[in-house]
């Protein structure tokens, strides 16, 4: 059984506000011609389909081109929703589709008889039994399990899996869109990555130890979490200058029998323009210009007249600017260096503190606590 893992197509996104729609396009037209060469079974796409829970007509169209080819090379998609889509509008005609290959598991069960969806396949050694978890948080599940609390997202997950009595005998493959940790060792992250306020979201491999391997999404830098068998395959894109360095590429897995380790590859990806970090001074800069999504740091220890307007008459696609030479290097130096802290009120808290000279009411605490909690609502 082989297909390929895929996810956080985020198809929609805009990197510093350059839309990206040439490039994703592109680069799902690349996967679908590894897919006509290499002929997998399926083609699964672990969440965050869209970059927005009510994506745009364009990205819409462009998600359709692909599954539209998908289906006619006879490969089915299987797909979850991410944190980032909306499971109502991604489960729409959901029940047509599936007669079309696409199989889409978008809301998590609801009532009694709901289960997650499970697509099975056959191959010489018997089933492989996908099962699409869509992306959740206790909150969501506590009605169906008959759980007034839950302690953490590992157990919320433990439970929704032990619902479906799944048969261990059968190699089973999860698609899951959670923040995994392997014995608290976290996964390495990327700036274009949700930071959610003051969350404990990770989900402790353990909780998925009996599946044969898992096609994770969520993390944007391809990698296993304490296995080879539970993998982030990362974005088929770069979407923020701290990935300019990692090899964006298509995770194809092949499942042998039972008992037996997946065996993975990868396939490189070649987007229509690449995320790049240049530095040195301004003149040698300026000679290697290039349609790329570019980074500059300008070295010159005198700052050139009107840097930026000169560069991006050679960098048409220039990101951002910055500046390091001795003089802002000394500048740091004098900076009291902060008090880091995971918990944003905290660090509102001090920033009113040295604004104003006194503490904030518990009011105007809780009235930035209830705003925080929207934000993050809305960035789901």
């Amino acid at each position: 059984m082989k297909f390929f893992h895929l996810s956080d197509l985020h198809i929609g996104k805009q990197l510093h506000f350059y839309s990206l729609k040439e490039e994703q396009e592109g680069i799902l037209k690349e996967i679908l011609s590894y897919a006509e060469e290499i002929k997998p079974q399926a083609i699964v796409i672990a969440g965050d389909v869209y970059d927005k829970s009510v994506p745009s007509g364009e990205a819409v169209a462009v998600f359709d081109g692909f599954i539209r080819k998908a289906a006619e090379l006879g490969i089915p998609v299987l797909l979850i929703s991410g944190n980032h889509d909306s499971p109502e509008r991604l489960e729409f005609a959901s029940s047509l589709l599936e007669k079309q290959g696409l199989y889409i598991g978008g809301n998590l069960p609801q009532r009694e008889e709901d289960h997650l969806k499970k697509v099975a396949f056959q191959d010489e050694w018997g089933n492989v039994c996908f099962w699409l978890l869509p992306f959740l948080k206790p909150v969501y599940v506590r009605e169906i399990l008959g759980e007034e609390e839950l302690s953490s997202y590992t157990e919320a997950v433990e439970k929704i899996l032990k619902r479906e009595e799944i048969d261990v005998k059968e190699r089973n493959v999860l698609v899951s869109h959670q923040f995994f940790t392997a014995a608290g060792k976290e996964p390495v992250r990327s700036a274009s990555e949700t930071v959610y306020v003051g969350g404990t979201g990770n989900v402790d491999i353990s909780a998925v130890k009996d599946f044969d391997y898992v096609a994770m999404g969520h993390i944007h830098k391809a990698q296993f979490v304490g296995e080879e068998r539970f993998r982030y395959c990362g974005t088929p894109l770069k979407y923020s200058v701290s990935e300019s360095e990692d090899e964006k590429s298509v995770t194809v897995v092949t499942l042998g029998k039972k008992g037996e380790p997946p065996l993975i590859e990868t396939l490189p990806l070649h987007p229509v323009r690449n995320v790049l970090c240049i530095a040195g001074e301004l003149k040698e800069i300026m000679e290697l210009g290039c349609k790329d999504y570019v980074s500059i740091t300008l070295t010159d220890e005198k700052l050139p007249y009107q840097p930026r307007e000169q560069l991006i008459r050679v960098f048409p696609n220039l990101l951002e600017l910055k500046i390091d030479n001795t003089r802002t290097k000394t500048q740091l130096k004098e900076l009291k260096e902060p008090q880091l802290t995971e918990d944003p009120l905290q660090m509102f808290g001090k920033f009113y503190q040295e604004i104003h000279g006194s503490s904030w009411t518990e009011k105007e605490r809780d009235i930035l606590q209830e705003m925080l909690e929207r934000i993050q609502e809305v960035e789901e």
